[in-house]
């Protein structure tokens, strides 16, 4: 099993943590393709923003703001973020330090979830062919939307040929991987940005247990809460209600797309609750289980698959 040094430590600390029982996996359901027919999956009810609205009808919608925003999606992140996201992404992916194999060279499989735009997929090429030096990575960016994998693409294309050599893109739903992503046959799960705009959030993590390997790194970036800070949390919240859907307006001619991402946000449960979900899905955690970032503005959370 390939490791980075600077997650050893989160894996030592796992290892001390009580076994967890077995996690039972439930079918789940893939929206886009569900029969409408079937009333029991289409009365299921979960939230779009502050909207309340069918299981089977939030992954189109959800699909809709993406693709309205693809083009624009740094941007966005701009906006949502005053700026600092690419700060945090830096930080993510240095605390995860790809490459870094013991033995040296040893190759890894990534799995970047939600990345296709591939900010976070380029960042770790590299840091693995740069810091680490070591060219045996192969990171393959997944996303539901073809519009943002389409502009990663483009993106890509400005990558040395090393690096373009190493990337993969994939259309997949992130609930319900496909089988050519097998059980137990990746070393790093990263996602950013984008798990909380997912429909069944415990399906997605359950499955991103099922296909890393023993060992193996769930790491998400997200939007989080600053409760802990009453007056910058009131600011933060003024700002994201007031000026980011008005910003969307302007900039974009799109004021409904950036309502729902500052919307999602706020439903987004919080560091605790979240890390919990990720225990649940059969992950142990180090301390814990979560680093804010900005006071909380966003966290990061990590957990390992047992040995």
């Amino acid at each position: 099993m390939t490791a980075a040094p600077a997650l050893r430590s989160l894996c030592r600390s796992s290892r001390a943590l009580p076994r967890l029982g077995h996690v039972s996996r439930p079918v789940c359901i893939r929206q886009a393709r569900f029969n409408s027919t079937n009333s029991s999956a289409s009365e299921r009810k979960t939230h779009f923003g502050f909207e309340t609205v069918n299981e089977s009808d939030k992954e189109g919608r959800v699909a809709g703001v993406f693709t309205s925003v693809a083009e624009s999606y740094d941007k966005m992140n701009d906006f949502m973020s005053l700026g600092i996201h690419r700060l945090w992404k830096d930080h993510f992916v240095s605390s995860l330090n790809p490459g870094a194999t013991n033995p040296v060279g040893t190759p890894q499989k990534v799995l970047d979830v939600a990345g296709g735009t591939g900010d976070i997929a380029f960042r770790m090429l590299q840091h693995s062919h740069t810091y680490n030096a070591n060219p045996n990575i192969h990171v393959t960016i997944s996303d539901i939307n073809p519009a943002m994998l389409e502009v990663g693409r483009q993106r890509s294309l400005a990558l040395p040929a090393s690096h373009q050599a190493c990337l993969s893109f994939l259309e997949a739903n992130a609930e319900k991987l496909p089988s050519k992503i097998e059980d137990n046959s990746l070393d790093l799960y990263t996602v950013a940005f984008g798990i909380r705009n997912f429909t069944n959030i415990p399906a997605a993590l359950r499955e991103a247990h099922r296909v890393l390997k023993p060992g193996g790194v769930f790491a998400c970036l997200e939007f989080s809460k600053v409760d802990k800070y009453p007056l910058f949390n009131a600011i933060y919240k003024q700002w994201s209600f007031s000026a980011i859907p008005l910003i969307g307006q302007i900039v974009a001619a799109d004021r409904d797309s950036y309502q729902y991402l500052v919307e999602s946000i706020e439903r987004f449960p919080s560091q605790e609750a979240f890390r919990d979900m990720i225990v649940d899905a059969g992950f142990a955690v180090a301390g814990q289980g979560y680093e804010d970032l900005t006071g909380g503005i966003a966290a990061i959370h990590k957990g390992i698959k047992p040995l």
